[in-house]
């Protein structure tokens, strides 16, 4: 166990120099075949370092550099159960888009899958590193995979032009993650999060300290595609490969909230915590606003991909209000919807691989009742809907509810509501599409002609059979999906997970002094689990209703849909905002900076 942690980032690193030095490039199905086992290998290491997590924090430090006399000098891992189980999902997740992409692509070369290794290494180091700057290290390195990954058909336009909307906004949030830790380096003169958190706790959070907090939050926030700065995430999942895009949307969305949630708990809570209500308040906003805006966003797209992009954001958005919480129960449920979310958007993207390979097309209204041939896709794609949805007793809804109950309990009662909606309208997108795709229910013709219609497809299509590779990760995925939902353990689990995350004196003892003091008892909240049963029902049942009145709009009432159309106006401008200029993107990021950066000065005179 004792090297297992670096072995986590150095497998995958090493697995993709072999492949690039080797000579492996020349034979593909020995490609596929080593890069599934180095994936497959990381993800055995993730789920030891995971189990043994649970008995203690696990410290490893680089070249044995350990602090002295409690200052940090080295380079270090610190890895708890959330981190680590990040770690697992990231390294599951890419084993199956390899396994995927085995029968996927008809021609492709050795460098996709160097890429996805070190795209699996940057996430793996991402979840485990205690320090801020290799933070950003790894959070680039994985960046930098993904820019390529999304533009890897070069001879097409439209991946080039996502991977460069994807690059420019990211490397702007990347200058401001950088300036963020070079203010607090100065400060502190110290980068390890846990010597951070102990110089900074107990001092007043002067100028320095905020400024520095907010360009870090900023930073993330464009990394998890939060309003307004979160043009980018469509325009480059829109063209990104099926297989590519269960990792973009199911992890890398996922890991900048994260990123807020460790830096605020392990480096700032001790400045900062008693202005948390200040806080929670710009957090929680950013978050409700981000999963309407996205919901809405994703209800009007034809793309299944796209639709799926601003499903993942909508999603994202109520991540950051369970994280904005700022309490162990809202980060708890976070880490159960997280993972349950994370497997339903697997399956979803995997089933829309395969309707790129069997058709050669993404757009619902070009696949009409072409689906009827595979029940079994349609099958994925409702309960993928459902699962969006938060529908009973899939896993997403356990982790809705608990989110829900925490934030009534801290004066939120309307929030509820917000995951009613942002749940049931994005569920109701795949639905609709499941349901003009594999019933043939309503038209055929799009009266509403977009520049997304003429889309370039990542396979030849055509395929008469789909490859039994392809269809087992889908399924398992969809299986798993249930798995939060109905393990007793796993809540509890998620919970105590969540306070260890929180304890910053603990966090700071074992990696300084090497003490890994007892977790205290947990204190047992009332929940109402019917509640949170009667919310999943009602936004499943929303959802339907949503997606059967949209594939019979055109038999509704005259007047309900004349009624609609000042709506119709505004739903235009929305979608005319997300324009796919970079210009336009970059000046929305930086007066959602400006904006920002005035929304905590308030929170925190």
């Amino acid at each position: 166990m004792t090297e297992l942690p670096a072995l986590a980032v150095a497998v995958p690193l090493a697995g993709a120099a072999a492949l690039v030095g080797g000579t492996l490039l020349k034979r593909r199905r020995l490609i596929d075949a080593v890069a599934v086992a180095v994936a497959a290998g990381v993800t055995v290491i993730c789920a030891l370092l995971l189990v043994e997590s649970t008995r203690g924090p696990i410290v490893y430090w680089f070249g044995g550099w350990e602090p002295d006399n409690g200052l940090a000098l080295g380079i270090s891992f610190a890895i708890d159960p959330i981190g680590a189980g990040l770690a697992l999902l990231a390294a599951g997740l890419a084993t199956a888009a390899l396994v995927f992409s085995w029968r996927y692509f008809d021609a492709i070369g050795g460098l996709y899958h160097v890429l996805l290794l070190v795209f699996l290494a940057g996430m793996v180091g991402f979840t485990l590193t205690g320090d801020l700057f290799n933070m950003f290290v790894f959070f680039e390195l994985m960046g930098v995979s993904a820019f390529a990954l999304t533009g890897y058909k070069v001879e097409e336009s439209e991946p080039l032009q996502g991977a460069l909307n994807f690059g420019v906004t990211n490397v702007i949030g990347a200058f401001l993650i950088l300036t963020g830790l070079a203010l607090l380096y100065g400060r502190t003169g110290v980068l390890n999060l846990a010597q951070l958190g102990a110089a900074l706790q107990g001092t007043e959070a002067d100028g320095l300290v905020v400024v520095a907090f907010v360009l870090l939050v900023a930073g993330f926030f464009i990394k998890s595609a939060m309003v307004p700065f979160h043009f980018w995430l469509a325009d480059a999942y829109a063209v990104a490969p099926a297989p590519v895009c269960v990792l973009l949307s199911a992890v890398m969305s996922e890991l900048g909230i994260y990123a807020i949630a460790r830096v605020y708990w392990s480096v700032f809570e001790g400045a900062l915590g008693g202005q948390a209500p200040g806080i929670r308040v710009v957090i929680v906003g950013i978050g409700v606003v981000t999963a309407l805006i996205a919901a809405v966003m994703c209800f009007l797209q034809r793309r299944l991909k796209r639709i799926l992009a601003f499903a993942t954001m909508s999603h994202a958005g109520l991540f950051v209000v369970g994280v904005g919480l700022l309490t162990p129960a809202g980060l708890g449920g976070t880490a159960v919807y997280v993972v349950a979310d994370a497997l339903v958007k697997a399956t979803l993207f995997l089933a829309i691989g395969i309707l790129l390979h069997r058709y050669g097309s993404g757009d619902e209204y070009h696949l009409h009742g072409r689906g009827r041939e595979l029940p079994w896709a349609g099958l994925l794609f409702v309960i993928g809907g459902l699962g969006l949805a938060g529908l009973p007793p899939l896993g997403t809804s356990l982790g809705k509810s608990l989110i829900q109950q925490e934030a009534a309990l801290l004066g939120y009662s309307w929030m509820p509501a917000v995951f009613m909606v942002a749940s049931a309208v994005t569920g109701a997108a795949v639905l609709r599409a499941a349901g003009r795709i594999f019933l043939g229910r309503g038209t055929r013709d799009d009266s509403v002609r977009t520049e997304d219609e003429d889309e370039e497809t990542e396979t030849s299509g055509g395929e008469g059979r789909t490859p039994l590779v392809m269809v087992v990760p889908a399924a398992l995925f969809a299986l798993l999906s249930f798995a939060p939902g109905l393990i007793p353990a796993f809540e509890h689990s998620t919970t105590e997970a969540a306070h260890r995350f929180q304890d910053r004196q603990a966090y700071q003892s074992a990696v300084l002094q090497g003490v890994s003091p007892p977790l205290p008892a947990l204190v047992e909240q009332s929940s109402s689990p019917l509640k949170g049963l009667v919310s999943g029902v009602v936004s499943g049942v929303l959802a339907i209703g949503l997606a059967l009145a949209a594939l019979s709009w055109g038999r509704l009432p005259l007047a309900l849909r004349r009624a609609a159309s000042p709506l119709a106006r505004v739903l235009s401008g929305l979608r005319n905002l997300h324009s796919g200029h970079i210009g336009d993107y970059v000046a929305w990021l930086t007066a959602g900076l400006a904006a920002l950066g005035g929304m905590f000065a308030l929170a925190l005179r």
